[in-house]
Parts: C-alpha cells; sequence; structure tokens
C-alpha cells in the first residue's frame, strides 16, 4: 500500500540540543525518514546549535553515526541529501556566545517557516526564548518547540509557559507529547469518531471501567540523575497517561480542528474527581523496585542504580481516577506506570459491561465481557475481544477470541515514528497534537494534590522486585473493586 507524502513548505529547523541523546535517538532519524520519503523540500535547512565547538563536517559526521546506528533503511543517496542539510553553529544557551552567528546564518530566511526546537533541559527553556527575543530572531512564521515536563508543579509550569508567552504567541508554541504522535492513538481518534458502532455505546452505561498502563522494562539507566527529581508522576502521568485518558474520555469536538479537540480535552481534565490527602491514601499507589531479574539477567535496584539509599522517588505510580460527568459517572479509569516491569507495553483497555442475562446453560461456559484493546507498543495495534461459539458438534460451547488488526500486518508499510508525524505538524502549523497552556496546568492543577498528599503521609514507596508487575498494593487497589489489571499484554 502507498502512502501518500504531503510535502511541507520550506522552513529552517534549529535544534537547540543538537548533540543530545533525543537529537540522537529521535530527531535526526526522523528527520532523515521523511526526507527519505520525498517530504522535505529541497530547500529546507536544519541548524544544529549546542555548547560543544565543532564543524559542520563535524556535525555532520556526528548525524551519519545517530541515523546509522538507529535507522535500518538507510538509502546512500538520501542519506548524502539529508546531511547536505545540516549546519552547525556553537551556541552557549544561558549566555551570549553564538547568538550573532546565529542570527546571521538564519538572515533573509525570514520569509520561511523558522521552528526553534529546544530539546534541552527545561532549566534553559526561558533563557533560549529570552535570547532568541532580544536578538530579533521571532519572524510572524516563527514556532517553538518545547518537550516535556513543563514544570514540577503548577507554580513552575505557570512561570516555564509565561517565559515562553513572553516571546512567542501561544499560536506559536508547541508543547509536544511524543505519546500523542503514536500511529495507535490517532486510531483511536478514528475509532471513536468515524465508525457508528463505538461512539453509542462510549459511556457509563455500556462501559465498566478503563485501564490505561505504560510498562516499561529498563530502568532508569542514565537519566538517574533527572529522574530522581521528578519520579513517575511528573515523568508519565501528569503528561502522557493523562493525555491519553483525555482522548479516551473526550466528548466529541465540532471538528478536527486544534482548539476544538484542545477544548474537550481540557473539559475531561477540569473533570477530574479533585483528590484531597485521604483520596490519595486510598486511591494511589507510589511503589520504586527492587533488584530483580529482567531480560534474562539480575538487576539491581533503584537504589542501588542512584547510590542513594534514602531516596524516596516512586519509580511507579497507580491511580484510580473518576471523571465526575453524566457520561463517566461511576465509571473509574485505572492508570498505572512503571519501571522495571514484567514487559514493555502500553495500552488502553476499554470493559464493557456483561451481558445482563445469558441465554446459555452452564455447560456453554462463561462469558467473560467484551473488551477493546488498543496497543500503543510494543506491536500496535487494536483487538476486541468477542464471544463466539466453538467449531465442532457436541452442543453450544462458547469462547473469547479477538478480532485482531496489527497495523504492521494490516499495511504493508514502515509505521513512522511519532517524531515524524509531530514536526512536520509543526511546520505545517498544526497544534491539533500539542499541548495548550491551559491543559497543561490543568493537568498540574490535578496532580499537584497527589503529590502534596504522598509528602504530608511521609510513607516511603512500596518496594517490588525487577521484572514483576509493580507492588502488591496496586493489585489490591483494582481487586478490592472486584476487578483485576489486564496482563494478556503481548
Amino acid at each position: 500500500m502507498a502512502v501518500r507524502v504531503i510535502e511541507v513548505a520550506p522552513f529552517d529547523l534549529i535544534v537547540f540540543g543538537a548533540t543530545g541523546d533525543l537529537a540522537h535517538r529521535k530527531l535526526l532519524p526522523a528527520l532523515y525518514h521523511r526526507d527519505l520519503d520525498g517530504q522535505i523540500p529541497a530547500d529546507a535547512r536544519i541548524v544544529a546549535c549546542s555548547r560543544r565547538d565543532m564543524s559542520d563536517a563535524d556535525y555532520r559526521d556526528f548525524a551519519r553515526q545517530a541515523i546509522s546506528e538507529h535507522v535500518s533503511d538507510i538509502e546512500d543517496e538520501a542519506l548524502s541529501r539529508f546531511i547536505d542539510r545540516l549546519s552547525y553553529v556553537a551556541v552557549d544557551a544561558a549566555g551570549e556566545r553564538g547568538w550573532s552567528e546565529l542570527a546571521s546564518a538564519l538572515a533573509g530566511r525570514e520569509d520561511v517557516v523558522r521552528a526553534f526546537y529546544l530539546a534541552v533541559s527545561p532549566d534553559f527553556f526561558g533563557p533560549i526564548c529570552e535570547r532568541i527575543g532580544a536578538h530579533g530572531l521571532t519572524t510572524e512564521l516563527a514556532r517553538v518547540v518545547i518537550e516535556k515536563p513543563i514544570g514540577k508543579d503548577g507554580e513552575s509550569a505557570r512561570k516555564v509557559n509565561a517565559a515562553i508567552g513572553a516571546v512567542f504567541r501561544e499560536d506559536q508554541i508547541f508543547r509536544i507529547d511524543h505519546y500523542l504522535g503514536k500511529e495507535t492513538v490517532q486510531n483511536l481518534m478514528a475509532l471513536r469518531f468515524a465508525n457508528a458502532l463505538f461512539e453509542p455505546l462510549w459511556n457509563a452505561a455500556h462501559i465498566d471501567h478503563v485501564q490505561i498502563t505504560v510498562a516499561e522494562a529498563l530502568g532508569v539507566e542514565g537519566r538517574a540523575g533527572y529522574y530522581d527529581t521528578a519520579g513517575a508522576m511528573r515523568d508519565m502521568v501528569q503528561n502522557h497517561i493523562l493525555q491519553l485518558l483525555c482522548l479516551v474520555a473526550m466528548e466529541p469536538p465540532e471538528s478536527m480542528d486544534a482548539d476544538s479537540v484542545r477544548d474537550e480535552k481540557l473539559k475531561v481534565l477540569k473533570a477530574l474527581r479533585p483528590m484531597d490527602a485521604d483520596l490519595a491514601a486510598r486511591t494511589t499507589v507510589r511503589g520504586q523496585y527492587r533488584a530483580g531479574a529482567s531480560a534474562g539477567g539480575a538487576v539491581p535496584g533503584y537504589l542501588e542504580e542512584l547510590d542513594d539509599p534514602a531516596s524516596q522517588t516512586e519509580t511507579f505510580v497507580a491511580v484510580k481516577a473518576e471523571i465526575a460527568n453524566w457520561r463517566w459517572a461511576n465509571v473509574p479509569f485505572y492508570l498505572r506506570t512503571g519501571k522495571r516491569l514484567a514487559a514493555r507495553v502500553s495500552e488502553i483497555v476499554v470493559q464493557f459491561r456483561p451481558i445482563p442475562h445469558s441465554i446459555f446453560g452452564e455447560e456453554a461456559g462463561a462469558i467473560p465481557p467484551n473488551r477493546l484493546v488498543i496497543r500503543l507498543q510494543p506491536d500496535e495495534g487494536v483487538r476486541m475481544q468477542v464471544m463466539i461459539k466453538d467449531p465442532g458438534p457436541g452442543g453450544m460451547r462458547l469462547r473469547q477470541v479477538p478480532l485482531d488488526m496489527s497495523f504492521a500486518k494490516a499495511f504493508a508499510v514502515r509505521n513512522p515514528d511519532a517524531y515524524e508525524r509531530l514536526i512536520m505538524d509543526v511546520i505545517r502549523g498544526n497544534q491539533t497534537l500539542f499541548m495548550r497552556r491551559d491543559e497543561v496546568e490543568a493537568a498540574w492543577a490535578w496532580v499537584d494534590p497527589i503529590l502534596q498528599a504522598w509528602s504530608t503521609l511521609k510513607e516511603a514507596p512500596k518496594g517490588y522486585t525487577s521484572g514483576t508487575w509493580g507492588p502488591s498494593a496496586a493489585i489490591a487497589l483494582i481487586e478490592r473493586d472486584g476487578r483485576t489489571w489486564f496482563e494478556d499484554l503481548i
């Protein structure tokens, strides 16, 4: 199946933090793939910026190595074409070195899209934007892209937003969440709003509960220093998981216009049942992984990796969330995320209510509820679990089977990385898949009381063995409601 590729307008993409891990693993491979597919126009340029002293040739060698490590379908001619687009300017994000050189590199291109990608620590968002403004680098077609985390709490998020907003208009600011660029997340919108089958059933009358799991088999690896200042709640729940919850729970927008979609997501965030200390104690679980086994070998615990026996940072979170509106009244949303779990998998499970009455006898067997399982990784796809008659004579025996659509099997094309879609949306100026300022602050307004409650309770995170599905308290959280985590995940 051929993929329709829509070329974008000419652009200059200026990447701050261009020698960092994100650029190495994600941005450069994503841009190469877009160039390989013919989506990047001939006169588009990519200007790499970081503090290192490098020549253009040095950075092109860095980019070539990054693409060689992370891309399997390299074509020499396309790679050479892409590498030739790259130039490098040494810029001090917190000082004045290199800014005049960057201005010179961009001069004369004020009539093309100018996108600044801040692949740097959030501490530099404000200083970089301030210098972009001071050196007159903004244009009518300018955009700025910032990665999460946006602040460590509501107050710091407002300060970050204010610093960026002093230089760029809200319609020029792209707060990126790569989960929203995943093909399956896009298909969640299509499933709900392009099919008559689901939307009439998408409410409390027919859905029993929803589970959202984002599990990682790896530990903190080289991110221990950052991670210990954030933890699973800030790193995953406040952004990725709440955004997935919004897409599951939102009302149909009037169109796919960016603000129409984001207006509906904001309503969900504002409708989340507020957490106080008592509710947080009953409906949240925080854990921290201990030594165990993963990927066939022994692995250390979080405290050993961090080399800090006193750390209280959580590497696992489970939350029972509720949405106080008519559509979702009394439908719990069970959220969980963690590191060093049994598998790397991200899934949304929508469990429907049981049939009200079985016309089949006991010999037919149990009739479990239907489930819609939306897989985000590792094998993106959608699976609907339904009941059928077991083939063969001898009476009516029922069996649950999946109606399974794997994107890799259904479409004979490479599944683009989320960053490929999101970067091109930045160039187009399409903000549908990016968070608006009020969304970020509404998410923090729900998360902050949970963090405050944990601080007040002063309970250590519950330990769990690496390679399992988290602390036993997370199992109790859902099973005391008569439900269980769906762990047929791969």
